[in-house]
């Protein structure tokens, strides 16, 4: 005898664990998101060497297979956080991974270093939208203390992503080649796009009307042209008409910018901040990471593979010293701001990553692998401090209305600053290469911009094909040379930054250990958390 009564379809306790489950696919989808994040920018710089095997090209279009993205994720993290909130998160999310796993797609089969370095370009820009638009929907799915264990999910991803992508770009490019790099983003790409963005809630901003297009393109042209023009300098002359066109064109690209802002009624920056002395000084600390860690991260590649003969897998295990302290240490740095200042760990920060460079600097080629490790840990430790931090405090040395505009124009610093950082570096690295030729080699018609580009792409061998004759040990000591120098000088900026930033911001009181907490898991890639 059927019975008559009517069983509930879905219990209570059956809803909420489906719900449990749903934010928990969601959360694992954009920590997905974000580890995949980093691996796209920490693998070209293991791959280098064996795309210059693949396609030559000198080392100022080889730069660009890492300046590409991370200069168009900086250009467009703002716009793409905009326009997230004008037509919802999570379809911003959906079309930035879609677009991120085609031109990953597309850079398997790049014919040739000018196609890939547009593709590159193309997925920066899909990375920045699926960051802001998956940092703001985790901002809409959960709220309170699962909000803050939620955004410490996603810097801990971006920290795997970090530590361990150089370790498996090496292993894939050892033994599938270079181009397999690019399928890992397409698998996961994938797998985000199945289990995660279905399960996602549309939220949008019902007040947000739309993007300041000219700013945002003026911007893009400033960063473009100031890249540009830095990198040329050592190729053609300080004072040659390109070089001085390009910085001239920065130039003016500038003065349009702020003419911009100052006429948008909806602009990306406010530029009253810039009175701000706290908000100046806030600035420094993501050059400082730039030149302390970032800048390591894509250059020591390139010696342990071409100037110390070690192999990918090689080359990428050696990273993980220098990434691994972005696992832990701006999780305890945020946690320390019960005792000591934001202003003052930020300091200690530098300090420790300069001792670290300057270390490192006098490694001489050839030395065992353990000697380059304990330095790079060292400055992997310092830049952790400050990292954790900056996100903070960029937000609170300006008034609380102005903390959205704040947070996204430092986020752009932050990922701008990495590529005109990595820019300066590779002009000087050259610079300092043609000037070691010049003293160690002598004979008409050398070839010094040609052998200087050569050497910075570690390239020894190719360089003993462009000027025969010297040994093998002599281009090393001058790539040495040079190296020595060049770290002396990221050195000196680490520590400049450092001082600055004490100065400026030692009179801000210690954040909150919670907010300090919850900033420390803000990866460099990521954009501001959006505000429902």
């Amino acid at each position: 005898m059927p019975s008559d009564r009517i069983p509930l379809a879905h219990p209570p306790h059956a809803q909420t664990a489906a719900q449990s489950r749903s934010k928990a696919l969601i959360l694992a989808a954009v920590c997905l998101a974000g580890m995949m994040m980093p691996l796209s920018f920490t693998a070209p710089g293991i791959a280098i060497p064996a795309i210059s095997k693949t396609f030559g090209g000198s080392p100022l279009a080889l730069a660009w297979v890492v300046n590409a993205f991370i200069l168009a994720f900086g250009s467009a993290v703002m716009a793409a956080g905009a326009l997230a909130d004008r037509f919802g998160r999570k379809r911003m999310f959906a079309w930035g991974t879609v677009a991120f796993g085609l031109t990953s797609l597309a850079q398997t089969f790049s014919p040739d270093l000018t196609t890939l370095i547009v593709l590159r370009t193309l997925q920066g820009i899909a990375a920045a939208t699926t960051m802001a638009g998956g940092s703001a929907s985790i901002a809409h799915e959960f709220e309170g203390p699962a909000r803050t264990h939620a955004y410490s999910l996603l810097g801990t991803s971006f920290g795997v992503g970090l530590a361990f992508g150089p370790v498996w770009a090496g292993f894939l490019i050892e033994n599938m080649g270079w181009r397999s790099i690019f399928m890992t983003s397409v698998v996961i790409s994938a797998l985000v796009l199945l289990f995660g963005v279905p399960r996602m809630h549309e939220s949008r901003d019902p007040d947000a009307k739309g993007v300041d297009v000219w700013g945002t393109l003026s911007f893009t042209a400033l960063l473009l042209l100031l890249n540009l023009g830095i990198m040329q300098g050592p190729q053609s002359g300080w004072t040659s008409l390109p070089t001085l066109a390009l910085l001239a064109g920065a130039a003016v690209f500038l003065a349009v910018f702020i003419q911009v802002e100052r006429t948008h009624p909806r602009s990306m920056l406010d530029l009253s901040l810039f009175r701000n002395r706290r908000f100046l000084g806030a600035q420094a600390l993501p050059f400082g990471t730039a030149f302390s860690f970032v800048v390591p991260l894509i250059l020591l590649p390139v010696r342990f593979i071409g100037v110390e003969g070690w192999d990918p897998v090689h080359a990428g295990l050696m990273m993980v010293a220098l990434a691994a302290p972005m696992l832990i240490v701006p999780f305890v740095g945020a946690l320390m701001t019960r005792w000591f200042s934001a202003a003052t760990l930020c300091l200690a920060g530098f300090a420790i990553s300069t001792v670290g460079m300057l270390w490192l600097a006098n490694i001489e080629p050839g030395s065992a692998g353990s000697t380059f490790a304990w330095p790079m840990l060292l400055i992997g430790i310092g830049a952790g401090l400050p990292w954790g931090l900056m996100d903070d405090l960029a937000i609170s040395v300006v008034a609380r209305e102005r903390a959205g505009m704040a947070t996204g124009f430092f986020a752009t610093v932050r990922v701008a600053g990495e590529s005109v950082a990595l820019a300066i570096t590779g002009a000087v690295l050259v610079g300092l290469l043609q000037g070691a030729l010049l003293n160690h080699l002598s004979g008409s018609g050398l070839p010094v911009v040609t052998l200087s580009n050569t050497l910075a792409a570690g390239d020894l061998h190719q360089a003993g094909v462009q000027w025969p004759g010297v040994a093998h040990a002599a281009w090393v000591s001058i790539y040495g040379e040079a190296f020595h120098d060049m770290a002396l000088a990221l050195a000196a900026l680490t520590f400049i930054a450092g001082v600055i930033a004490w100065l400026t911001l030692r009179v801000a009181p210690a954040a909150a250990t919670s907010v300090a907490v919850a900033a420390a898991a803000q990866p460099v890639l990521c954009t501001a958390k959006a505000e429902d």
